[in-house]
């Protein structure tokens, strides 16, 4: 099996995007030094976009969750592999995303963290597809919503490859 990937969403739409998202987040989190906690290994190439154009003092934490396996769907079966090390309590938390797509990521992820008392907990990605959740997650941030196709690159991947591509590409299989 090989796989053939069609060109989505451009670099350029994403650096605007992304641009628009960073005014938001700047406006709303002004003098408040917010946390972001990065979920990897997705979301790296969008987190650190995101965060070099974030004007406010911030930390940055990270976790490591795993839903996907080899599929092109998610198993339901998330794992918190690595969790946050920095204390959140009393803190506005902004969980940083690649995408959401059933949401149950979220929910465990969003669970874990706020029995740590964040102040606020937010949640951002750069894709939202909402054709596919099974759970009443919305995002507070979103760059892109897109139907459900299977996506790789700019930090998502299709068995660990493609996160490379400075853009997001829809991945089909062909024999």
């Amino acid at each position: 099996m090989r796989e053939k990937i069609e060109e989505y969403i451009s670099n350029e739409n994403l650096m605007k995007e992304i641009e628009k998202l960073a005014a938001k987040l700047n406006e709303d989190y002004k003098d408040r030094n917010p946390v972001f906690v990065i979920i990897l290994k997705g979301a790296f190439i969008f987190a650190a976009e995101l965060i070099k154009r974030i004007n406010t003092p911030l930390n940055v934490d990270f976790m490591v969750i795993s839903s996907y396996g080899d599929s092109t769907r998610s198993s339901g079966n998330v794992r918190i592999e690595e969790d946050i090390r920095i204390n959140i309590e009393n803190r506005d938390v902004i969980i940083v995303e690649d995408i959401v797509d059933t949401g149950q990521t979220i929910v465990k992820i969003k669970e874990k963290l706020s029995v740590n008392n964040p102040k606020s907990l937010k949640l951002a990605t750069l894709l939202n597809k909402p054709s596919r959740r099974v759970t009443e997650i919305v995002p507070d941030y979103s760059c892109f919503e897109i139907e459900d196709k299977f996506v790789v690159g700019f930090g998502l991947d299709y068995r660990q490859f493609y996160r490379n591509l400075p853009y997001i590409g829809i991945l089909t299989e062909v024999e």
